[in-house]
């Protein structure tokens, strides 16, 4: 009996460490950006696979700004192209910090970029 009770503890254990493991590994994680008069001041990410909120700061870099996000290679003038769940969900004012909905990344080269405060593009990288 006792080991039986030592066996299910292990079993209850053991599904209970996996289930925090799963839980961490899918767990939100939020990049912050911060844009300035032209420019965000990160000028390159790299990130793993998973799920990502992105926060915007505009320390006065324009009367709003905004985020898109676009998989390397397509057209940004095209918004079809544009990762819309990227996208902050109220532009972004002077002094505030706005965030976008939940954003599943995969592996590959993305770009992002505020065509209100015209930014290069910039390079992000999912491993």
């Amino acid at each position: 009996m006792k080991n039986l009770i030592v066996g299910l503890f292990l079993v209850a254990f053991t599904f209970t460490a996996t289930a925090q493991d799963k839980m961490m590994k899918d767990a939100v994680k939020t990049v912050s950006l911060e844009q300035t008069k032209g420019e965000f001041t990160q000028k390159a990410l790299t990130l793993t696979e998973g799920t990502y909120v992105f926060e915007v700061t505009n320390t006065n870099a324009a009367p709003k700004v905004g985020l898109v996000l676009i998989k390397d290679g397509t057209d940004a003038s095209d918004a079809k192209n544009h990762i819309a769940e990227a996208y902050v969900t109220k532009a972004v004012e002077v002094g505030k910090t706005e965030s976008s909905k939940e954003v599943s990344l995969k592996k590959g080269t993305y770009k992002y970029f505020c065509p209100l405060n015209p930014t290069p593009q910039y390079t992000l990288v999912v491993e």
